[in-house]
């Protein structure tokens, strides 16, 4: 089995709570290295991206551990990587701040990995792969049924000159949200993606009526939803969130949860058995200092082949 993800890598800056601050790999990183430590042993990754020339033979080195990653598709952009700044209160709220955001990743680096069973496509930055590009992807798979999943992230985002994100609905949120397996969001972002404001189930029933299936409202602590459109009637599912002893970092714990989902969907395919699984590794995902503890995903690894 293969799985091809596309985002953009990042280097996040982490002010906790306390005061503390961390740094590590972010963005898709944290898709593509949970997906590694959680995959059955039979599936192979390729990600598509590209990290800041100085940072490429570091991160290639770094993802040399993980024998599933096919590094190929990575490549060189002239400039600095990506760095992310987050600043998080008791709430767990967060400010957030980007720099040296990394051009779109075009079709042409893409289009060879697409002979997969499963897209991810984490909108990490916002300014990932453009409009066309995933027109692009979409009718290239089309054909075979490939499944798309599709994290929203940071698509209803804009940035301000000083780097600074804030939420901004879009006009063609429609065209983005068409005929994808599955979408997933924050209450946030789902909140404030489209120009008219839809309440939750309302935004749903858009979003199915565009042919994608399955939409999931992820809701931190308080754990997830998922909406299943089956022939025109929408099916929910809500999922407790997960008790665990400490929430250490919430940072990447969506970009987990779409990993999870992808690699448990690939060989179940069934919804709420995959909901359900990624709900509870991005809860657990809580529990871990940054990136650089995600290796203890690997305790939900997936040895069961259907």
């Amino acid at each position: 089995m293969k799985i091809t993800v596309i985002g953009h890598i990042c280097m996040d800056v982490i002010r906790h709570p306390d005061g503390k601050e961390s740094q590590g790999y972010g963005g898709i990183y944290y898709s593509l290295v949970a997906l590694a430590n959680i995959v059955d042993p039979y599936t192979k990754l390729f990600p598509v991206f590209s990290v800041g020339n100085k940072d490429y033979a570091t991160l290639i080195e770094r993802l040399s551990a993980y024998p599933n990653i096919d590094t190929d598709g990575i490549f060189k952009h002239d400039g600095l990587t990506n760095q992310v700044h987050l600043f998080y209160d008791e709430k767990q709220t967060r400010i957030e701040c980007s720099q040296s955001i990394a051009p779109p990743i075009p079709f042409k680096k893409i289009k060879s990995y697409l002979e997969t069973n499963m897209i991810l496509i984490n909108m990490v930055s916002g300014f990932d792969i453009t409009l066309d590009t995933l027109d692009e992807i979409r009718m290239h798979v089309r054909e075979d049924a490939i499944p798309i999943y599709m994290d929203a992230h940071s698509l209803s985002l804009g940035i301000n000159g000083d780097g600074s994100r804030y939420r901004r609905p879009l006009t063609d949120w429609r065209r983005w949200l068409f005929m994808l397996h599955t979408v997933q969001m924050n209450e946030e972002e789902a909140a404030s993606l489209s120009v008219e404001k839809y309440d939750e189930l309302n935004f749903v029933k858009q979003v199915t009526a565009l042919n994608s299936n399955n939409v999931i409202i992820t809701r931190g602590a308080n754990g997830c939803t998922l909406y299943h459109d089956e022939r025109k009637q929408i099916q929910r599912f809500d999922f407790s969130g997960e008790k665990i002893e400490r929430t250490v970092d919430s940072t990447g714990c969506g970009d987990v949860f779409a990993a999870a989902y992808c690699a448990k969907y690939i060989r179940s395919k069934n919804e709420t058995i995959s909901a359900e699984f990624a709900n509870k590794v991005a809860a657990y995902n809580a529990e871990c200092n940054g990136s650089s503890e995600i290796d203890k995903l690997s305790k939900f690894k997936i040895n069961e082949i259907k």
